[in-house]
């Protein structure tokens, strides 16, 4: 089995996060939303995996610190990893086929935007899987339409009259890549584009019309993180997961406390100092930050942070800021300093 990723965007809804850090490698929850999202599908594919492949931006900005780290999520889980480079914004599907070397197989296509619950089987009698969510609002997603065998049959995108509720989430399986692979070298040899892009749902269309059997694989939960409001949210959310799991130490054990106090659920991360401050519930704090006479709360602060005197509710700080004020609802991103 291999997990195909591609994550070559700038992540420009998450900005000033993003300026110097690439989306998926922003930490939720005290780890890099793309190592928690290929974690947690490898749960529910339960085999092994025997590559990972990632295919990337601009090596300015997808340097060589972000291919270490992603070679380091691989090793960790018994695969291999290939770097792939998307070197213009030309769609999903282009970014799928800058990988064509490693489209071959079962394979899982997950976009870094995303985290999920889920706890299903692969149907064997399936070409491919569409893992999707029940959504209230389907008139903002795209969705998928099944027929009386709750077959996937179409793709619709932001249908104006209802067509289904279960909305795509951006994660695929398909029984043998490389039948995907030829779909949408067609799309590019042919200049199939949509908005401009070469897009995955024209490749998968193909697929549904030379009579290829989708099936719809539905998540517990799907947590975005497109703008800092929903990534706080989904920070929120995943430590509620975490707690409940009790796999993770959620609180490191070199975490200094001085007349301060941690209502949890809390992901403190090494060597942070907590002075007449109270943290929590729902924060994450990355490695080596000091808090002196601050609270906070529903927040996500990643690392090397000095701050001081804040009562934060809904904050999301970047890394190396330094922070003194009575701000409430805050955005910073790094190397920021407010004194």
């Amino acid at each position: 089995m291999k997990i195909i990723v591609p994550m070559a965007g700038r992540g420009s809804r998450l900005r000033p996060h993003t300026l110097t850090v690439p989306k998926p490698l922003i930490p939720v929850a005290g780890q890099p939303i793309v190592h928690r999202l290929v974690k947690d599908i490898v749960k529910v594919l339960n085999q092994p995996i025997d590559e990972i492949a990632f295919i990337l931006g601009d090596p300015a900005f997808f340097g060589d610190d972000v291919v270490k780290s992603l070679e380091e999520l691989a090793i960790g889980l018994g695969a291999n990893a290939s770097i792939y480079r998307q070197d213009q914004p030309l769609g999903t599907g282009h970014a799928i086929m800058c990988a064509k070397d490693s489209l071959s197989g079962p394979a899982v296509i997950a976009y870094a935007d995303t985290l999920i619950r889920a706890d299903f089987k692969l149907d064997p009698e399936a070409d491919s899987v569409i893992w999707v969510k029940k959504v209230e609002q389907p008139e903002a997603y795209g969705v998928v339409k099944l027929n009386e065998c709750d077959e996937i049959i179409e793709l619709v995108e932001k249908p104006k009259e209802f067509v289904s509720d279960l909305a795509v989430i951006g994660i695929y399986y398909f029984k043998d890549v490389a039948v995907l692979k030829n779909e949408l070298q067609h799309v590019l040899d042919n200049n199939i584009v949509n908005g401009g892009e070469y897009q995955i749902n024209d490749g998968i269309k193909r697929m549904m019309q030379s009579g290829k059997v989708f099936k719809a694989g539905e998540v517990d939960e799907w947590m975005d993180c497109g703008n800092k409001t929903v990534t706080v949210e989904t920070n929120t959310r995943m430590l509620g997961f975490l707690q409940q799991d009790g796999e993770e130490q959620m609180i490191a054990a070199t975490v200094t406390l001085n007349n301060s106090k941690i209502v949890e659920p809390c992901h403190i991360g090494e060597n942070v100092i907590l002075n007449n401050t109270t943290v929590g519930p729902n924060v994450s704090i990355g490695n080596d930050c000091l808090l002196d006479n601050v609270t906070v709360k529903n927040s996500l602060i990643q690392s090397h942070n000095v701050i001081k005197n804040a009562n934060l509710d809904g904050a999301m700080i970047g890394n190396h800021v330094k922070y003194d004020g009575h701000f409430k609802s805050i955005s910073i991103g790094d190397y920021s300093v407010l004194e």
